[in-house]
């Protein structure tokens, strides 16, 4: 075929290819409340695992600041804050450890997992994983010594009541908190806070190792929906801090703040929900809001869940302001919503409900991020801190 035939014929197969786009109706932004289209199904994770969760809706990428309102995503990569990094011009605050004995607490005087013990899926709601109404998981048993880190800032005056931070899990946290708020007081973008972060009575006496979820210590204290733990903070934690390092705390709850992961970070919700006479401000990190609670309360008979199921919508709006992030690949990231035990899904949905009562809260999808990802934490700790803090002033009570 001769040459000029073979461009008039392109000529005329790309004409025709370019009408016919053209004749295509113009694709359709969704209507004003309409839900947006779900994003491509994410690649498998690390070590093969099934395709992550989306999120509900296509958050805005980061924030122009730590301390508006609204749900955010960051990553998939990660870097620590600068007020993590090592630096000369950061105060250091004072950091003291003590241990705190089963035997002393009216509380919590300890208990295990009750040996041969095991749930029968067929009776659990929501199946395996879940506590079984009836059942009785643990036996008495006291811990080995409770570990209390305790911050004070540099420079304060320690007959001032201080605002104070109460870090569920403390020696996986203490650090980080600290030294961010060495940094933050340092940058005078917050005001002095003190730090009492402390674990739980996990380990059993004798026990190779601690225990954790239904029948254990930790699970009692920090995924029973009840006033408990933060009773026990509040009658024996804190009057032995005070007593020992002659500081003071304030009384004012806007000067007072929880901060937890995981079932820590349930609690750190929980001391808040139920006495917010006590705490105004809430730091949470995959937040076990799912069917964890041991033993089964018929009140609440699905634990952590029934907050973002009902508890926070039926409820008059609390003054508190909360800090959320999960991870896109967090625990039981591919449950279905049935298990109960997927917290992806919770955290989603506690996210909406906050927004639809109207509290202050910032939500942080972390990207390929698992479950309380030290990645995530180096990278928004401190910013977590400033969003919570945002706003107060030291009521010198």
């Amino acid at each position: 075929m001769p040459m000029k035939t073979n461009l008039a014929l392109a000529s005329i197969l790309v004409l025709g290819a370019l009408t016919a786009a053209l004749a295509q109706p113009a694709p359709q932004a969704p209507a004003a409340g309409a839900a947006a289209p779900a994003p491509a199904a994410a690649p498998p994770g690390r070590g093969g695992r099934g395709p992550a969760l989306p999120p509900p809706n296509p958050y805005p990428v980061g924030g122009t600041d730590n301390i508006s309102d609204g749900d955010y995503s960051i990553g998939p990569d990660y870097v620590i804050s600068d007020e993590l990094r090592p630096h000369a011009a950061w105060a250091t605050g004072e950091l003291h450890e003590i241990t705190m004995l089963a035997k002393d607490s009216k509380l919590y005087p300890g208990r295990k997992r009750k040996v041969g013990y095991v749930a029968d899926p067929e009776k659990a709601p929501g199946g395996r994983g879940n506590a079984v109404p009836g059942d009785v998981q643990w036996e008495d048993s006291p811990y080995e010594p409770r570990h209390v880190w305790v911050y004070i800032p540099a420079g304060v005056k320690k007959t001032t009541p201080l605002p104070v931070i109460i870090v569920e899990d403390g020696g996986g946290y203490q650090s980080q908190v600290r030294r961010a708020l060495d940094a933050l007081i340092t940058q005078k973008k917050l005001p002095p806070i003190a730090m009492v972060a402390l674990d739980p009575g996990s380990t059993p006496v004798g026990a190779g190792r601690a225990e954790d979820a239904q029948g254990s210590e930790r699970g009692y204290e920090y995924d029973s929906l009840s006033g408990r733990y933060s009773d026990f903070i509040e009658k024996e934690v804190l009057p032995r801090v005070s007593k020992q390092f002659g500081i003071r705390f304030t009384k004012d709850p806007d000067g007072r703040a929880t901060l937890g992961g995981s079932s820590g970070a349930a609690a750190a919700f929980t001391m808040a929900w139920y006495h917010p006479e006590r705490y105004h401000r809430v730091i949470l990190y995959s937040p076990t809001f799912v069917n964890q609670q041991s033993p089964v309360d018929p009140a609440n008979p699905r634990g952590a869940w029934e907050y973002h199921d009902h508890l926070i919508a039926n409820a008059p709006v609390k003054p508190l302001r909360i800090w959320m992030e999960v991870g896109e690949r967090d625990n039981g990231y591919n449950a279905p919503e049935t298990a109960f035990h997927n917290w992806v899904i919770a955290a989603n949905r506690t996210a909406a409900v906050l927004k639809q009562k109207g509290y202050h809260y910032r939500f942080v999808f972390a990207k390929d991020a698992g479950h309380t990802d030290n990645r995530v934490r180096e990278q928004t700790i401190a910013a977590a801190l400033e969003y919570a803090w945002a706003g107060y002033k030291p009521s010198g009570k």
